[in-house]
C-alpha cells in the first residue's frame, strides 16, 4: 500500500481559494514525475504528504499511518522522505551537521545519523564539501545537501519538489544517476514544471492543474499524446495537449 490520498481539502487561509477539495490521489510504486503549471499545487501536495502541512478534510495516509493521528506522525515522517522548493542553510552548521540533523529528527540515533549523513553527501557528489559551513554554499550545492536530507534515513516514498532547479547540466545530471540507483520498488515523486525534466528514468507521468490530476499514465502513453506527425519536442507537444498555453 502507497502513500495516499483520500478526500483531501486543503487551503492556506479561511479567505483564501482551496487548493484541493475532495481531492484522490493513490502515489503509484516506482518514479513519478508530477508535471504542471506553476500555481498548479505540486508544492503544496508533496508538503501534505510529508507531513509538513495537514489537510482541513480528508485523510492522507502511508499503509496503516494517518497524518491526522498524532500517535502516528513520527512513524509516518520515518516513512516519507521530503525535499521542500526551497532549502535553507541552518547557521553554524556544516553540511554533514545539516544532514546529520535531518535524520535524527527522522528518529536516527546519534552516531547512526551522523554515519547515514557521510553516506548522503556522498550519493550526492558532496563528501569534498561535507565540513563547508552550509551558509557559504552556492544554490545548486545546497539543493544537493537538501537532497542528502531527503535520503539519510532510507525513507521508504521519497517526495523530492523541483530537486532540479538551480543544477547545472553537469549536477541535472548526476541527479538523474542518483535517481537511476534507487530501488526500482521504491516510490519517487519527483515534481517540475519544466517538461525537459522527463527522462527515461520516470515510469509515471502525471499531470495536475488546479488542484486536479489531469492525467496519470505510463511515460510512453503520455507521449502518444502529442499530435501525429510531431517528432520534435514531443514532450511538451504532449503536455500542451492537456494544460494548453496561456494566450
Amino acid at each position: 500500500m502507497s502513500l495516499s490520498f483520500e478526500r483531501v481539502s486543503f487551503r492556506y487561509r479561511r479567505a483564501s481559494q482551496a487548493v484541493f477539495v475532495d481531492f484522490f490521489w493513490k502515489i503509484p510504486n516506482g518514479r513519478t514525475v508530477l508535471l504542471g503549471p506553476n500555481g498548479a499545487g505540486k508544492s503544496t501536495l508533496l508538503a501534505l504528504g510529508a507531513d509538513m502541512l495537514r489537510p482541513d478534510k480528508g485523510i492522507v495516509s502511508y499503509r496503516t499511518l494517518q497524518t491526522t493521528r498524532r500517535s502516528d506522525r513520527a512513524a509516518y515522517r520515518r516513512a516519507v522522505g521530503w525535499m521542500p522548493q526551497q532549502v535553507r542553510a541552518v547557521p553554524g552548521l556544516t553540511a554533514r551537521e545539516q544532514v546529520a540533523y535531518a535524520g535524527w529528527l527522522k528518529g536516527l540515533s546519534r552516531s547512526r545519523s551522523w554515519l547515514a549523513a557521510a553516506r548522503a553527501l556522498d550519493r550526492v557528489g558532496l563528501s569534498e564539501l561535507a565540513g563547508r559551513k552550509t551558509s557559504s554554499l552556492s544554490g545548486g550545492q545546497l539543493r544537493r545537501v537538501g537532497l542528502a536530507q531527503a535520503l539519510v534515513h532510507e525513507a521508504e516514498v521519497l517526495l523530492l519538489d523541483e530537486p532540479t532547479a538551480g543544477l547545472d547540466p553537469a549536477q541535472r545530471a548526476r541527479f538523474r544517476e542518483i535517481l537511476a540507483e534507487l530501488p526500482d520498488e521504491l516510490p519517487v515523486v519527483v515534481s517540475t514544471h519544466q517538461v525537459d525534466d522527463l527522462s527515461e528514468l520516470f515510469d509515471i507521468v502525471a499531470v495536475i492543474e488546479n488542484g486536479t490530476i489531469r492525467f496519470e499514465g505510463e511515460v510512453s502513453v503520455f507521449m502518444d499524446l502529442a499530435p501525429q506527425g510531431v517528432t520534435e519536442r514531443r514532450a511538451e507537444a504532449a503536455y500542451t495537449s492537456i494544460i494548453p498555453r496561456e494566450r
